[in-house]
């Protein structure tokens, strides 16, 4: 069965183009011209994944993303014309798979796609067995997370970051050997996702996330999951 993808832009000619590319490539296509008409779009027909211009009247293409993720669980690819740092960042806070800036190749947009699509139709399973390093506990089974026993909540990409952090405790573990373990081989995106995910966790189980305890920076290398609260 054919994957469906939804195309959202206000310039019909880059909708025609991806329109094109995307049934060449024998996928199902379904399109809008702006946000609030690619919501009832996307309720209807319930997308495998959405290619979003960030730049559109009414609902941009970042507010769209956030509420296709929260309402829908849609995997998102946002398309820019500005190579601005604030649109890459932003887009990752608001829970966007993967960007392309404009104007892009329709061969690595194809690669990107196929990509994204892949790891949503491979579900992330983390280890079965309890953790409990210090005020946190990770229950795999209940995903469930508490903090001084206090439940928090996580998004599925921060519970499973989580977890392999505290899996390789107090091991320095590099952006790439994150990338690689939680978001798959194949992530095509920007390592600064990491930073990105690394500052919300900590925003949720670090009791002053300016200066954390638990998930510490290790300079030049990446991340770790500090074994004893530094003092």
């Amino acid at each position: 069965m054919s994957q469906t993808i939804l195309v959202v832009d206000d310039e019909q000619s880059i909708v025609d183009m991806l329109q094109y590319s995307l049934e060449k490539n024998g996928y199902e296509v379904v399109v809008a011209n702006n946000g609030l008409e690619a919501l009832k779009i996307a309720h209807r027909h319930h997308p495998d994944l959405a290619i979003l211009d960030i730049t559109m009247p009414g609902i941009d293409g970042l507010e769209l993303c956030g509420r296709l993720r929260m309402e829908l669980g849609t995997p998102v690819i946002l398309l820019t014309a500005r190579d601005s740092e604030i649109d890459k960042v932003v887009g990752l806070e608001v829970g966007a798979d993967d960007y392309v800036t404009k104007p892009f190749s329709p061969r690595e947009l194809m690669a990107r796609i196929k990509a994204v699509l892949r790891r949503a139709k491979t579900p992330s399973t983390a280890p079965s067995s309890r953790l409990h390093l210090g005020p946190i506990c990770l229950d795999p089974l209940k995903h469930e997370v508490r903090v001084n026993d206090v439940v928090v909540n996580l998004t599925a990409k921060e519970f499973l970051l989580l977890d392999y952090l505290m899996r390789n405790a107090g091991l320095a573990l590099s952006r790439n050997a994150i990338l690689d373990h939680v978001w798959g081989y194949d992530f095509y995106g920007d390592p600064r996702t990491v930073d990105v995910h690394i500052r919300r966790l900590r925003e949720k189980i670090e009791s002053d996330p300016a200066v954390p305890h638990q998930v510490v920076t290790v300079p030049g290398v990446g991340y770790k999951f500090q074994v004893e609260p530094l003092a």
